[in-house]
């Protein structure tokens, strides 16, 4: 995912700033995926758009991985991997998604979480995890069910399109990026020649301590949010922190608040 690069949809500036964005969700979602991918007996695999290094750092806690790829297209978002790094199976670069500098068959399985709906060509992306990745190995990927998996972001999307008749365009195209919803992951794994794909979902918790910890990594800036709420004028933003943090408390003092968020899962074989 790169800061407004002609490879990525994501507005990637800070990686602190992603992890508490989504970062720390992601590492919730890892688990999960890994399970649904099904790769117990890989050796060798790919991380294909790692960011900080959520999925890719989960996987490095089997050991019987001997090697652990990770690429992505954010700069700041490989530095601050490699500089967690201290697993020597472990190698993270810079990178495309769409045109990866792997050889053909390098890898057991290739997997790719919550990033294909930011890849400008996200066919071409399987297509190339399809490549690097052997007969008879895994593609594997999940991606954020925008438009009902994520109650939070829809909270925020739904409320600026009323304050701002502009944002329900943003509204729009978050809500339906490519491979978000049901059946979009696996009508792309079958287009592109993978075989005896396999579908479902996986849902994880994400708890904000209050309303300062939904709100801040969003008026960090990062993320789509983010990209969204920095454009606006300060009382254009205060206008809508005040109005989310109505919806946020809903009647209840400020505290802890949990929203069930769902990503789409695709299995696929390499023929």
């Amino acid at each position: 995912m790169g800061a407004e690069s002609p490879k990525s949809k994501f507005n990637a500036r800070n990686a602190a700033a992603y992890e508490r964005s989504m970062g720390r969700w992601s590492r919730r979602m890892a688990p999960g995926l890994i399970a649904f991918a099904d790769i117990g007996d890989a050796r060798t695999v790919l991380d294909v758009g790692c960011g900080t290094g959520s999925l890719l750092f989960t996987l490095a806690e089997n050991p019987s991985f001997t090697r652990i790829a990770g690429i992505d297209a954010a700069e700041v978002y490989v530095a601050a991997a490699q500089a967690q790094n201290t697993d020597k199976r472990v190698e993270i670069g810079h990178g495309d998604a769409s045109a990866m500098p792997y050889g053909s068959a390098s890898f057991d399985a290739a997997l790719s979480q919550l990033v294909l709906q930011f890849v400008p060509a996200p066919e071409r992306a399987l297509a190339e995890m399809a490549r690097v990745v052997r007969t008879g190995g895994v593609v594997a990927a999940a991606v954020w069910n925008s438009y009902g998996g994520m109650p939070h972001q829809r909270m925020f999307w739904d409320i600026a399109a009323i304050l701002d008749p502009a944002a329900a365009l943003e509204r729009n195209t978050n809500f339906f990026r490519p491979m978000t919803r049901r059946g979009d992951l696996g009508a792309a794994m079958q287009s592109v020649g993978l075989r005896d794909v396999v579908e479902s979902s996986v849902t994880i918790w994400m708890d904000f301590a209050d309303f300062a910890d939904y709100w801040e990594p969003i008026a960090s800036g990062e993320g789509t949010l983010g990209k969204y709420v920095s454009a606006l004028s300060p009382d254009a933003s205060m206008r809508l922190r005040e109005a989310l943090r109505e919806s946020y408390c809903s009647g209840l003092p400020d505290g802890e608040r949990n929203f069930a968020c769902t990503a789409q899962v695709a299995r696929a074989l390499v023929p």
